[in-house]
């Protein structure tokens, strides 16, 4: 018979998904400690990303936390074996959610939804309890280039409800269809894709390309936007994760470059009480304004 790899990934996770999570959080730990040295390239974007946005600390306590980043990183890889093989009553226990009630009042007032998930290390983690919650929703999705490890991944993230997986390449059309039928949709802000579509806007004191798209989505289609704040314990290997009310008068009267002017600041404001919560590994300065050198 053939072996494919997805077989393998299949065994990895299933494994991570009964394990105890004693051998959970070891696994985690050694991984974490092998992948900030093994994947230099990775660790040159963390040191470099957080030499950029913290530059009050001092090179020893960015290393801490660089190193505390890959080792709750390292975490939330094997954890999606949990997500996608674990037991539904594990999932629960494990992913510990507050602020469900506000999504049912809009449920319940029939609003669309944007479902406002920056790139915390627990975001897979919060939109598999999502679904838990949620009937139906939606996201954007990078199709795998192998189609066995693509059906692995569309099945784990489709196991308790109907997930439309909207391709990267279809971009924000696919979900404003879903968000127009009434289905909330899972939207990550805070990646850079270059200047179409987006604008440079300050993210810990740098200029950013970020997508305008929150905004627009939110103005054109009357959507209400709720932040999905998630985190990690690194000690306990469960994670926290918290939907504040929508936000008040957004995008309101502001231009769309204030109004995401305001979430950016707003998502600094969630990242800076445990900044390795945040997903650092992303290049999210490597578009510059003319002139100016790139980091990287």
């Amino acid at each position: 018979m053939k072996f494919h790899k997805s077989h393998l990934l299949v065994a990895v996770f299933s494994y991570f998904g009964r394990c105890p999570t004693s051998t959970r959080l070891r696994w985690g730990r050694a991984l974490g400690w092998l992948s900030a040295r093994l994947l230099r390239s990775r660790a040159h974007i963390v040191s470099t990303n957080l030499a950029l946005c913290f530059p009050s600390l001092s090179a020893q306590q960015r290393e801490a936390l660089q190193a505390r980043h890959f080792r709750l990183l390292a975490q939330s890889v094997l954890d999606r074996g949990l997500l996608w093989f674990g037991r539904p009553e594990r999932v629960l226990d494990t992913v510990r959610i507050n602020g469900l009630e506000h999504l049912d009042a809009l449920l319940k007032a029939q609003r669309r939804i944007i479902l406002l998930a920056p790139h915390f290390i627990g975001l897979d983690a919060a939109a598999t309890r999502l679904t838990l919650f949620l009937k139906e929703s939606a996201t954007l999705y990078t199709p795998q280039s192998d189609a066995d490890v693509d059906a692995l991944v569309r099945e784990g993230r489709g196991r308790f409800n109907r997930v439309h997986l909207i391709s990267r390449r279809d971009g924000v059309r696919g979900l404003i269809r879903q968000l127009r039928a009434g289905v909330p949709v899972y939207y990550l802000p805070d990646m850079d894709f270059g200047l179409e579509g987006a604008a440079f806007i300050p993210f810990f004191g740098m200029q950013a390309a970020t997508l305008l798209a929150t905004a627009q989505i939110a103005k054109n289609w009357n959507a209400a936007v709720v932040p999905i704040i998630s985190r990690l314990n690194s000690e306990t290997g469960q994670y926290q994760v918290d939907i504040p009310p929508p936000l008040e008068d957004f995008p309101g009267d502001q231009s769309l470059e204030d109004a995401t002017t305001r979430l950016n600041q707003l998502i600094e404001s969630w990242v800076r009480p445990d900044p390795a919560q945040y997903y650092w590994v992303h290049r999210r300065f490597k578009t510059r304004p003319q002139g100016e050198a790139r980091p990287y």
